[in-house]
C-alpha cells in the first residue's frame, strides 16, 4: 500500500469506528436506560428523566447508524433473483444498475429528511436537554452516507464511474420540491411553487412506468427498503402530496417506543448464539429425549423456535446453528437433515417474545398479549407436525436410539439451567404485568449477559464487540425496511385503499370460508416474495378490514398472517429461507427447495388447519 492509499484508508477506517461507537453506543443505551427506569420506578417509585422520549429517539439514531454499517456490508434485505444469473458480465451490470437506482432513491430520501426538519420539526421540541433536531440530523447525514457507500458498490470503472455522480445529481433535481422547503421554509416563491406543482404532474403522468420499474429493481435484488421508499415517493407526489412526507413517517417509524423491543431481543439472540449455550441445549436436549425415536429432531425443532423467537430472524437461525445441528444430525440423510433445518428456522415466530408478533399488535392495535396466546396453540401444532413427520423418518431409516440416563440429564439440567429458565422468567414477566414490552427486552439482555459473561464466562470483552457486529447488519435491515414502510402504509391507508378493497371483497365474494382460502393464497405469495417485516407494515393493514368485513377476530386474522408469511419463506422461487440455507449448507437453490419441500408441505397443511379451525387461535385468550 502507498503513502496516498494510507491516507485515504485512515480517514475512512476513523469514520468507521465512530459511526460504530455511536451505533454501539445508542444500543447499549436503549438497554441500560430502561433497567434504570424500571429499578427506579420498583425501588424508589421514581422514573428516569425523560425515558420514553429519550429511547425513542435513540431508537431514531441507532436505525440511521445501523442502516449506514448495513449498506457498508451489503447486508440489506433484497429478493435477490441476480443470483441465478450465470453470465458474469450480466450479473455485473444488474448488480450495477440496482446500486445506481438506490443511489438516485436514497439521495431523495435525504433531502426530504433535510426540508423535515427545516419545516416539520418546528416548534422545537427538548429532548431531556437535547433539541430533537439534533437527533433528526441523524437523517439527512445517514441518508446521504448510504448514498455514498451505493456509490461505492456499482463497481463501474472507466468513463461509466461518472454514472454513480449523475444518479446523485439527478436524485438531487428530483428533490427540488424538498431543496425549495430548506432554503425557504413554507413561504416559497412563486417560481418553486410552480416547479413544485410541475413535478406533481409528472409524476401523476409517470406514475405507471415507475412502478413497473420499481418492481422490476426489487427482483434483481435492489434492496427492499430502497423499492418501499420508491414507492412511497412516486404515490405520494403523484397523488398531489408533499415528498418530505416520506421523512415524516421515517421519523415517526423510528421514534415510536414499541419498537426498540427489535434491537433488544435481537441483541439477545446474538449473545446466546455466540456463547455455547446452543450446545449446552443440544446435549440436554438430548439427554432428555435422545432415547425417543426421532429424538434428535425433537431436540433440533424445540432448539431452533427457542432461538428464532428472540432473534426475530429466522435465516439467523438457520446460519447461527446450521453447523451445529447439522452434525448432530448426522445419522439422517444429509437431504432430510438440510430440509429440516432450513424448515425449523422460522416455526419460532409464533411464541413469545417473537418480534412479528409485536408488530403485527402495534400494527393493528391488537391487544399484544392475546397475539402471544393466539400463536401457542397454532405454534405447537407445527412443531408437532414436523417432529411427527421426523419420527416417522427416523423409524423408516431404523436410526439409533440412546439409553436414557438419570446422572447425564441431571448434568444437562445443571449445565443449561439458567438458559432454560429465561423464556419463563419473561413470560412471567410480562403476563404478571411486572414489566412492560420495553423493560422486558432490556432484562432479557441484561439476564443473557450476566449469564453467559459472569457465570459461564464464554463472552469475554472481544465477544461483546462481536456480537454487538453481527446484532448491527439485522437491527439496520429491519429498522431500515420498517421506516419506509411506515411512509407506503400512510399513503395507503390515507387513500382509503383498505377500506375500497373491503368494499369490493364485500360485493365480490360473500363466502367466508373462499375469502379465506383466497387470503392464505395471497398471503403465501407475499410471504415468498416480501420479507415479512414489510409485509406487516405494507399488506396487514390492507387486509384488516377485510377481518371485520367477514367476522374474523383480529388475533386469528394475525396468526394466518403470520403462519403463512412462515410457509412463505420456504417458498420457491423467492423464499429467504431457502436462499439463506443454500448458502449456509452451499447446496444449489434448486437442490435446497427439492429438500425442504416435503416440510412445505407440511407447513401448509396447519396453515389450512389454523385458517379453518379459529380456536386454535381465539381459545386461550379467552382466560386472559
Amino acid at each position: 500500500m502507498d503513502a496516498m492509499t494510507e491516507k485515504q484508508e485512515q480517514p475512512r477506517s476513523l469514520l468507521w469506528k465512530i459511526e460504530e461507537g455511536l451505533c454501539y453506543f445508542s444500543l447499549a443505551c436503549l438497554v441500560l436506560i430502561p433497567l434504570a427506569d424500571t429499578f427506579l420506578r420498583h425501588v424508589f417509585n421514581a422514573r428516569f428523566p425523560a425515558a420514553p422520549p429519550l429511547m425513542s429517539h435513540l431508537l431514531l439514531v441507532l436505525g440511521l447508524l445501523s442502516g449506514m454499517i448495513t449498506t457498508r456490508m451489503g447486508d440489506h434485505l433484497s429478493v435477490g433473483l441476480f443470483q441465478f444469473f450465470d453470465n458474469k458480465n450480466l450479473k455485473a451490470a444488474v448488480m450495477a444498475a440496482s446500486a445506481l437506482a438506490s443511489v438516485f432513491l436514497v439521495t431523495i430520501f435525504g433531502w426530504c429528511s433535510a426540508s423535515f426538519i427545516r419545516v416539520g420539526l418546528y416548534p422545537m421540541q427538548m429532548v431531556g436537554f437535547i433539541p430533537d433536531r439534533v437527533f433528526a440530523l441523524v437523517m439527512p447525514i445517514g441518508y446521504g452516507v448510504i448514498a455514498f457507500r451505493f456509490a461505492r458498490r456499482t463497481g463501474l470503472g472507466g468513463a461509466a464511474r461518472i454514472l454513480p455522480v449523475l444518479a446523485l445529481v439527478l436524485g438531487t433535481f428530483f428533490s427540488l420540491p424538498a431543496v425549495f422547503k430548506l432554503v425557504w421554509g413554507m413561504d416559497l416563491p412563486d417560481f418553486a411553487w410552480d416547479l413544485t406543482d410541475a413535478f406533481r404532474g409528472f409524476a401523476e403522468l409517470l406514475r405507471m412506468p415507475v412502478i413497473i420499474i420499481l418492481a422490476l429493481l426489487a427482483l434483481i435484488g435492489t434492496p427492499i427498503f430502497v423499492v418501499i421508499g420508491g414507492f412511497s415517493l412516486i404515490l405520494i407526489q403523484s397523488s398531489w402530496g408533499e415528498i418530505d412526507i416520506v421523512a415524516s413517517q421515517i421519523y415517526t417509524a423510528l421514534t415510536q417506543n414499541s419498537l426498540t423491543a427489535i434491537p433488544l431481543f435481537a441483541l439477545t439472540g446474538f449473545i446466546l448464539s455466540e456463547s455455547r449455550a446452543g450446545e449446552r441445549l443440544v446435549e440436554t436436549f438430548k439427554s432428555f429425549f435422545g432415547w425417543i425415536p426421532g429424538g434428535t429432531i425433537l431436540v433440533t425443532v424445540i432448539l431452533c423456535a427457542f432461538f428464532t423467537s428472540f432473534t426475530g430472524a429466522s435465516g439467523v437461525t438457520i446460519l447461527t446453528l446450521g453447523g451445529i445441528l447439522l452434525t448432530v444430525l448426522s445419522p439422517y440423510p444429509e437431504k432430510f437433515a438440510i430440509g429440516l433445518l432450513t424448515a425449523s428456522g422460522s416455526i419460532g415466530l409464533l411464541f413469545p417474545p417473537s418480534l412479528p408478533i409485536l408488530l403485527v399488535g402495534a400494527a393493528t392495535r391488537t391487544n399484544t398479549i392475546h397475539l402471544f396466546l393466539g400463536g401457542f396453540l397454532p405454534g405447537l401444532l407445527l412443531v408437532a407436525a414436523t417432529i411427527i413427520f421426523g419420527i416417522a423418518i427416523s423409524v423408516k431409516n431404523k436410526i439409533p436410539i440412546e439409553r436414557f440416563s438419570i446422572k447425564k440429564a441431571g448434568r444437562g439440567i445443571r449445565q443449561s439451567f439458567l438458559e432454560i429458565l429465561l423464556p419463563f422468567v419473561l413470560i412471567a414477566g410480562y403476563f404478571t404485568g411486572a414489566f412492560s414490552l420495553v423493560e422486558l427486552s432490556a432484562v432479557a439482555v441484561l439476564y443473557v449477559f450476566v449469564v453467559e459473561t459472569f457465570i459461564y464466562r464464554e463472552i469475554t470483552r472481544k465477544n461483546i464487540f462481536t456480537v454487538f457486529t453481527r446484532t448491527i447488519p439485522i437491527v439496520g435491515g429491519i429498522l431500515s425496511i420498517l421506516a419506509l414502510a411506515q411512509a407506503l402504509s400512510y399513503y395507503i391507508l390515507d387513500s382509503r385503499i383498505p377500506v375500497i378493497f373491503a368494499e369490493w371483497m364485500q360485493t365480490t365474494i360473500r363466502s367466508k370460508w373462499v375469502f379465506l382460502l383466497l387470503l392464505n393464497l395471497a398471503l403465501l405469495i407475499t410471504g415468498c416474495l416480501i420479507d415479512i417485516f414489510s409485509a406487516i407494515m405494507i399488506i396487514l393493514p390492507l387486509i384488516s378490514p377485510l377481518g371485520a368485513v367477514y367476522g374474523i377476530d383480529p388475533v386469528h386474522l394475525g396468526i394466518i398472517f403470520l403462519i403463512n408469511m412462515e410457509a412463505g419463506f420456504l417458498t420457491p422461487p423467492v423464499g429467504l429461507n431457502l436462499f439463506l440455507a443454500s448458502y449456509r449448507f452451499k447446496k444449489s437453490f434448486v437442490e435446497t427447495s427439492r429438500n425442504v419441500f416435503p416440510f412445505l408441505v407440511i407447513q401448509l397443511a396447519v396453515v389450512l388447519i389454523v385458517t379453518y379451525i379459529p380456536a386454535l387461535s381465539t381459545f386461550l385468550k379467552g382466560f386472559f
